[in-house]
Parts: C-alpha cells; sequence; structure tokens
C-alpha cells in the first residue's frame, strides 16, 4: 500500500535508478533500501563523536552530529507524512546530510577548507556525495553504498541549484567553482544540477534549519551561554515563552526549556506545511519534475516565519556561536585539524598503515585529497587522540 498521496511526491517504482544496477530488494521500495545503507555506513557511526557546537568531552547532553541528524529525520518525516510525500527518501536525506562534516563542527571544516584551498579547496556537502560514491567500501561489485538517483540528487542539491542555464556554478560555488567530485560524478550519472531537487530533499534541507534553531537553543541554555530570560525579546522564543510561563507560573527551569524549545519546533513545522501546499498549489506541479522545473524550493518558510528564524539565528550567532568561551575552544580546535594535516603531508608514514599512500610529487593534489579524507572523517575523539600521539600534547586542555 502507499503510503503517499502526493502526485508531486517522489516514487519509488520511478526511481531513475542506480549507477551499477541492482536487483530489487522486496519487500523494501529503493528509498527505504537507500535509508538502510546509510544506517549502516562507517560515516554514519562516526557522526556520534563529531561535534555540533559541543566539542565531545563537554558533556553527554549536548548534540552531536549524530543525535542532531536523527532529530533532523523526525522531524523531515513528520512534515513528509502530512505532506503526503516519501517519507523513506525524506529519511535517507536527513539521515546522510552530514555525513561529509569534519570534527570539531564548522571550525574543522573552515580549517580543512583553507588548507585544502591549492588543491581544490574541502565542503561537506560535496564530502557527503564523495563518501557514498567512493569512500565507503564494503560491497563486492562497487564503492559507495550505490544509492539511488534521487537520494544522490537530494543530497548535493537539497538546497537549491548548483548551476545555472549556462552551467555556472551558483550560490555557494560561485567563487570556487563545482568540487571535482560532483562534476565527475554528474558526469557519469546526470544529476540535474540545474535544477531543484524533490520536495523531500527540500522538506529535509528545511527540517535541517529547523532542528538548528531550535535544539541549538536547548544547548545554549545548557551550556549557560544566555538565560531563558534573553529570549524574551526574541520573535517566535519569545512568544513561546511567555505562553510557556503563563500557563506553567512555576515549572522547574528545564522544563520551560522543553516546553519552550517544543513549541518553537511545532510552530515552525506548521509553518512549512502550510507554505508548501499553498506553494505547491499555486504553482500547480502535477509530479517531481514538475518540482524540478520550478523557479525557486517549494518547502519553505513563510514570509514571517522567515523573518522569525533569521532574528533567531542572529540571537544564536551573537550569545553562542560567537561567545568567547566556544571560541576559545573552536580555535584550538582548528589548531588540530591544522597540526595534522601538516603533519600528514609531509610524512605519509604518520598515517596508519592502511590508510598509507605515496606522496607523489607528482600527484600532490591527489596526495592532498586523500590526508583530506582521513582527517575529515575522524571523529573528534580520534583527531584529538591523534594529535596527542603524534606531538605529545592535547591543545584542547592545555
Amino acid at each position: 500500500m502507499r503510503r503517499f498521496t502526493a502526485s508531486y511526491a517522489s516514487k519509488p517504482e520511478e526511481s531513475r535508478g542506480r549507477l551499477f544496477p541492482e536487483p530489487e530488494s522486496p519487500p523494501r521500495t529503493c528509498f527505504e533500501r537507500d535509508r538502510d545503507r546509510i544506517i549502516h555506513s562507517s560515516a554514519f557511526r562516526r557522526l556520534k563523536h563529531k561535534t555540533q557546537v559541543f566539542v565531545y568531552h563537554e558533556g553527554d547532553h549536548y548534540r552531536t552530529r549524530l543525535t542532531h541528524s536523527i532529530e533532523v529525520a523526525q522531524i523531515a518525516r513528520s512534515i513528509s507524512r502530512i505532506l503526503g510525500l516519501d517519507e523513506d527518501l525524506t529519511e535517507a536525506l536527513a539521515l546522510a546530510h552530514d555525513l561529509g562534516h569534519t570534527p570539531f563542527g564548522h571550525a574543522g571544516e573552515r580549517a580543512l577548507d583553507k588548507l585544502m584551498k591549492p588543491y581544490g579547496g574541502f565542503d561537506h556537502n560535496a564530502q557527503s556525495l564523495r563518501i557514498v560514491t567512493k569512500l565507503e567500501r564494503k560491497y563486492a561489485k562497487f564503492d559507495g553504498l550505490n544509492l539511488t538517483w534521487e537520494s544522490l540528487e537530494g543530497l548535493v542539491k537539497h538546497n537549491g541549484p548548483l548551476i545555472d542555464a549556462s552551467s555556472n556554478a551558483i550560490g555557494h560555488f560561485r567563487e570556487s567553482g563545482l568540487p571535482e567530485v560532483i562534476i565527475e560524478y554528474a558526469e557519469a550519472h546526470d544529476l540535474m544540477l540545474a535544477s531543484f531537487a524533490s520536495v523531500e530533499a527540500q522538506v529535509a534541507a528545511i527540517a535541517d534549519d529547523i532542528a538548528y534553531n531550535a535544539h541549538d537553543i536547548d544547548d545554549g541554555l545548557r551550556a549557560m551561554l544566555f538565560d531563558i530570560i534573553d529570549l524574551g525579546d526574541v520573535p517566535l522564543v519569545g512568544g513561546a515563552l511567555a505562553d510557556v510561563l503563563k500557563l506553567h507560573p512555576s515549572l522547574e527551569r528545564a522544563r520551560i526549556i522543553h516546553e519552550t524549545v517544543r513549541r518553537v519546533i511545532s510552530a515552525m513545522v506548521a509553518d512549512v506545511v502550510s507554505t508548501t501546499r499553498k506553494n505547491c498549489q499555486e504553482s500547480h506541479v502535477k509530479s517531481s519534475d514538475d518540482v524540478r522545473g520550478q523557479s525557486r524550493a517549494l518547502a519553505r518558510f513563510g514570509t514571517q516565519m522567515t523573518e522569525n528564524s533569521r532574528m533567531l539565528q542572529s540571537f544564536l550567532t551573537n550569545r553562542m556561536y560567537r561567545h568567547e568561551r566556544v571560541l576559545e575552544i573552536m580555535e584550538r580546535a582548528q589548531r588540530v585539524v591544522r597540526d595534522l594535516f601538516d603533519a600528514y603531508m609531509n610524512d605519509s608514514s604518520l598515517l596508519p598503515a592502511d590508510r598509507r599512500e605515496d606522496p607523489s610529487t607528482d600527484d600532490r593534489s591527489h596526495y592532498a585529497r586523500h590526508v583530506c579524507d582521513f582527517l575529515s572523517g575522524m571523529t573528534d575523539r580520534f583527531a584529538l587522540d591523534q594529535h596527542k600521539r603524534l606531538f605529545d600534547l592535547d591543545p584542547l586542555f592545555r
């Protein structure tokens, strides 16, 4: 029995298939199979010890990339179900969206991108594609996970088209150009880089924003980077907080936080659902291909919620992401990435025996990408252990 009703939903029986053809695996659909392969991948397991905002040693209750991905998947699947979309494709994309992240969150990514500038740079979305098409090596007949076209399209384009009608890179890649891994894969299995992805991919992307906004409030309050009273003037959050305090004036702090955050999530989800339905109706989309032909994303916040989200992000940026405590630890974390990269680039024998390659001067870029793959795949804990092994120094705690 079909679990989706929207005509513009992605339909597994209409999938454009896999790069390496495989027999189906009933009773699972091809999108269920993609989700399962992602969950069982090594890269997914490593997200358990990769930073969201706080380094792993700072507490057991802060978000990691794994818990964040699970929360994104829950929100995305809920939205997808209400809209009549394919929940399995939505969930697969939500679970896979952070596979390419480095240790130490965005600080690690910034450091690695700077180090890789002479060799093509580093982007976590492109690295996610690299992981699921090259670096996961478990199957006998192919490298990667051999995901469906729809999953790979959504992984690469969940934030929108990557090129314009003239094949010029746009958006995030306007200045740097498309990463080689995207160009290479698209040549073998055209991902239609000039179009939007499916509504399922768009829902996974907006669910990521919702999870970030809501759960960073929770983590910031747990870390005492700001207090509940500071949220009073933040649109949406302030209203949710006022409702909680009015209904439960003597509630303890932990319950106030949870009740406020759940109201914020509910309001954002409701707004996405109503806005997306309206956009789909007004655009007269009847199929997933119609969705790809639109000039803007269909799954998004309405005008007021977009502004509310922007103001919340501004608050979190000023009070959390740029907090001196966070900046200090992230600067030290960036030093770990720089030290390890330089060490491996200068001496391949420092790499584990099963990861060593000849750092040939004829193809320095290839070797740098190999080092980048190894380093970006590290957990926070493993990176710190490697740094201590090589330098007899733990830079985060001294």
